[in-house]
């Protein structure tokens, strides 16, 4: 069977490349150019500095090997194939995850074809074109490596499996978006509706119409059958918002009809058939709330098939001028100027990046829109756009920094034995990376940014290219 051949696969062949390390031979090397070249994989140079997808393949683990996955999986995707023992494997699988490995196949010797590279290689793919994609890339704006690594997660579950979904995160980080986004990449019929339940404005006492609808006559006002939650979820989804604040109850009520996936309506005696995907969403600290019993174990355990955790936008500073650069262009649209949308000058970028945003990125799009709200004429958002109560009292350049993110990221790096040298060539590499985009390419003003002169800068940029 050929890549081509595969449900799922892309319509055009990959071309992913190989790396060596240790001692693997000219004779396996071969052959495994020719399996993958069976399977309908293409191979070509690894790119400089390394980008797409590639098999890293050795015969000899140590740290070397290591840090040579750290480096190269920052900005690829890495299929690692250990040609060691399986014991010695067993014990290296976990480290060559942390490194960064996306998978590790363990292949003492050569199988007899590449089916197990290419399996991965479709579902990888596959995830990747649905993430580029419109539908996705519009929705969920933000490139920092907490909000791809989420999102990589949503699509993944959502157009793979059919899990029940617990997305948990702090009020506005972008849950609801979430659960659209589930609904909108999961099989079923387009047609079917996502059904939002607001879980803090169920009462015991409403719930049996709110959730199970109602026969006509079934209580004094019921002129009308109702159909409720579970029966307009049908064949779609279920999005119970803030399931942390439901009521016992009604916890055991719908743990019922998630295993069985029957109810009955109201002042009916038939039982009812739905299925629906469900996902849920929350705030509260479920685990908490099963050690002191507000919150049933076992329907934890059916609404929590997967958990994605929705990051703070403390953790993903980087992505703060994307958004308001998208909230920008959402406000402007609706205006009637034929003026371009507006971008912001640098004294309300470093404001927009220095503040603190308690409510996350809803708070960002409340900043975002009072800022444009005062903005008149042609050119950028200026600092007197800012509203006298939004205003910094003190210099934006260095409050806030370094922030939690940048602490939990050395911290990290540390523990994973990474050294001092590494990780400050690793944070120069990001500083380069991060100010030649916010300058959008160019590199003199990306140098004026950096402290630096442009010689320096590309001087920089050559020895990187240079050592990858």
């Amino acid at each position: 069977m050929t890549f081509a051949d595969q449900p799922g696969a892309v319509s055009e062949a990959p071309h992913i490349w190989v790396r060596f390390a240790g001692h693997v031979s000219a004779d396996v090397r071969q052959t495994l150019f020719a399996m993958l070249q069976n399977t309908g994989i293409g191979t070509d140079c690894m790119p400089s500095p390394p980008a797409g997808t590639g098999l890293f393949v050795f015969d000899a683990y140590d740290d070397e090997i290591l840090d040579v996955l750290r480096s190269t999986s920052r900005s690829a995707t890495v299929l690692v194939i250990a040609m060691v023992a399986p014991a010695i494997a067993a014990q290296a699988q976990w480290d060559l995850l942390r490194a960064g490995a996306a998978d590790v196949l363990v292949w003492p010797q050569l199988p007899r074809d590449a089916r197990q590279v290419s399996a991965r290689l479709t579902r990888w793919l596959a995830v990747q074109k649905l993430i580029d994609s419109p539908r996705v890339s519009n929705a969920l704006i933000g490139a920092s490596d907490a909000w791809r690594s989420l999102v990589r997660q949503v699509v993944e579950v959502a157009a793979f499996t059919r899990s029940s979904v617990l997305v948990n995160g702090e009020s506005g980080t972008g849950k609801e978006l979430i659960a659209q986004l589930i609904h909108d990449l999961s099989s079923h019929d387009p047609r079917h509706n996502m059904v939002i339940v607001d879980c803090t404005t169920v009462s015991a006492e409403l719930s049996g119409s709110e959730l199970f609808g109602h026969e006509r006559g079934a209580f004094t006002g019921a002129v009308l059958h109702r159909e409720g939650a579970f029966e307009l979820a049908n064949g779609g989804t279920l999005f119970l918002d803030e399931i942390g604040e439901l009521p016992p109850p009604l916890q055991a009520q719908l743990l019922r009809v998630i295993q069985e996936h029957k109810y009955k309506r109201v002042g009916s005696n038939t039982w009812q058939h739905t299925d629906f995907r469900l996902v849920c969403a929350t705030n509260r600290d479920l685990d908490a709330g099963m050690a002191d019993g507000t919150f049933r174990r076992d329907l934890y355990f059916r609404i929590a098939g997967w958990i994605c955790r929705t990051p703070s936008l403390r953790e993903r500073r980087g992505d703060i001028l994307a958004l308001a650069r998208y909230f920008v262009a959402s406000e402007w649209n609706y205006n009637e100027s034929k003026e371009p949308a507006p971008d912001f000058d640098d004294a309300v970028r470093e404001y927009l990046l220095a503040r603190d945003y308690p409510g996350n990125v809803r708070d960002l799009r409340r900043v975002v829109t009072r800022l444009l709200h005062r903005h008149t004429g042609p050119g950028p958002i200026t600092a007197g756009d800012v509203p006298e109560d939004e205003r910094p009292s003190a210099p934006c350049a260095t409050s806030g920094w370094p922030d939690i993110t940048f602490d939990t990221a050395i911290r990290r790096a540390v523990q994973l034995g990474i050294g001092l040298k590494e990780i400050g060539q690793a944070a120069t590499d990001t500083a380069v990376d991060a100010a030649i985009e916010l300058e959008q390419q160019n590199l003199h003003r990306a140098a004026c940014r950096l402290g630096v002169t442009d010689r320096a800068l590309q001087m920089r940029r050559a020895n990187r290219a240079g050592a990858a």
